[in-house]
């Protein structure tokens, strides 16, 4: 994918794509907005079955389509809530499904300390790869994973299903990727095994206040 991921509409992806990049709203400590992909074609984000609107400003979405064929047909039972006791971290979890153009949703800025799921990824402690989506920083301050890259290997995250269950995740690595370059085939492919990723935003900012990274948080189940 050429371009920056906020300024170019990606082509359709084919299996091997070169990046799937969740740009979050991260706050930009100079301008004080946050990251969109597209400020002129952003548009709402989706809080459960909800709509919940959100302007340019605050709308930010992945920067090209999951690879064909990784969601699952079904979710047993979906994830409710994500705790990761080491950084503090107890969020209830949204919905996150696609946007018109099919690239990823992202939590609303005004919900900051709010994870979300992506749905089109597996349910958490199912066999796959289950993908939670947190801000770093929004224009309302600091979010729920601000504190994510200080996750150490070996740390608990648990996820409670709407069933009343909880499963534990070990976290395996960490890693800061360019937005330019992001491993869309590891972080979303299926896996044989029950993992877990959670993705924010990361780095430095560029020329027009977006963080240049996205920090990966890779975990198995217990």
């Amino acid at each position: 994918m050429s371009g920056t991921p906020f300024e170019t509409r990606p082509s359709r992806p084919t299996r091997r794509s070169a990046a799937l990049l969740p740009a979050l709203l991260c706050l930009a400590l100079a301008a004080l907005t946050g990251c969109t992909s597209d400020p002129a074609k952003a548009s709402a984000s989706t809080d459960g079955a909800a709509a919940s609107g959100s302007s340019s400003a605050d709308s930010a979405h992945a920067s090209s389509k999951p690879p064909a064929g990784t969601a699952p047909s079904k979710h047993p039972a979906a994830p409710a809530r994500v705790s990761i006791p080491s950084i503090g971290v107890s969020s209830s979890l949204l919905r996150l499904g696609l946007n018109a153009d099919g690239t990823v949703e992202v939590p609303p800025a005004d919900k900051g300390m709010t994870a979300g799921w992506y749905t089109g990824s597996t349910a958490p402690g199912e066999r796959g790869a289950a993908v939670i989506i947190g801000h770093n920083d929004t224009r309302f301050g600091k979010a729920v994973f601000h504190d994510l890259k200080k996750l150490d290997k070996g740390a608990d995250i648990a996820v409670l299903n709407t069933l009343g269950k909880s499963v534990h995740f070990t976290v395996t690595g960490t890693d800061s990727v360019s937005k330019k370059a992001f491993p869309t085939d590891k972080v979303y492919d299926k896996t044989p095994n029950a993992t877990l990723r959670l993705i924010t935003c990361d780095g430095s900012f560029d020329a027009q206040g977006h963080p240049v990274n996205n920090l990966i948080v890779y975990a198995r189940l217990r």
